[in-house]
């Protein structure tokens, strides 16, 4: 009788443990990117190096046409705070978190992305038509997680290429 309670007790703790693990390492994304690294990045130099510098982030026109959206999650805010994207046109979409793990959530749709700490994580969405969408956090990441929401301004498609580079990044003015 006692051996059986030993084992029911190791199943449980051991049962527990994966789980926690399984919750604190969001397997619920692809695993081998954790396992070959070919997604990481170093939290610690988002903003020095690489493709998460400032002057990347926001909406960029890569050499092929297509377009990029690269976000940083962190406490308690997304960066940048107001984005500008085409409406009907497909995006990629690049977040990485800088502390803990986040969701991005665009309000309207059924999109979601999450932002893990050293992690770059890719979606691809297209924004039905013109508006405001709110980009709360769905994920609780601390004291400060009530008031993490940015937004997205998708606006019509002919109208974005006539953009400047600097109203694109960030909203600016119009």
């Amino acid at each position: 009788m006692r051996s059986s309670t030993l084992r029911l007790v190791v199943a449980l703790v051991l049962f527990t443990c994966v789980f926690l693990f399984m919750r604190y390492y969001e397997f619920d994304l692809p695993v081998w990117s954790y396992l070959t690294g070919n997604n990481a990045v170093d939290p610690a130099l988002l903003h020095l190096q690489g493709e998460f510098v400032e002057s990347h982030l926001g909406t960029t026109r890569e050499l092929d046409g297509s377009l990029t959206l690269r976000l940083i999650a962190e406490q308690y805010l997304f960066v940048p705070h107001c984005v500008l994207v085409p409406a009907e046109t497909p995006i990629r979409v690049r977040i990485t978190s800088a502390d803990a793990v986040h969701l991005l959530f665009f309000a309207g749709t059924t999109y979601k992305l999450r932002a893990v700490r050293g992690t770059v994580n890719e979606g691809r969405f297209e924004f039905p038509h013109p508006g405001v969408y709110s980009m709360p956090c769905h994920e609780f990441c601390g004291a400060g997680h009530y008031a993490m929401r940015s937004r997205l301004v998708a606006v019509a498609r002919d109208q974005f290429p006539s953009l400047k580079p600097g109203e694109i990044a960030s909203c600016g003015p119009r």
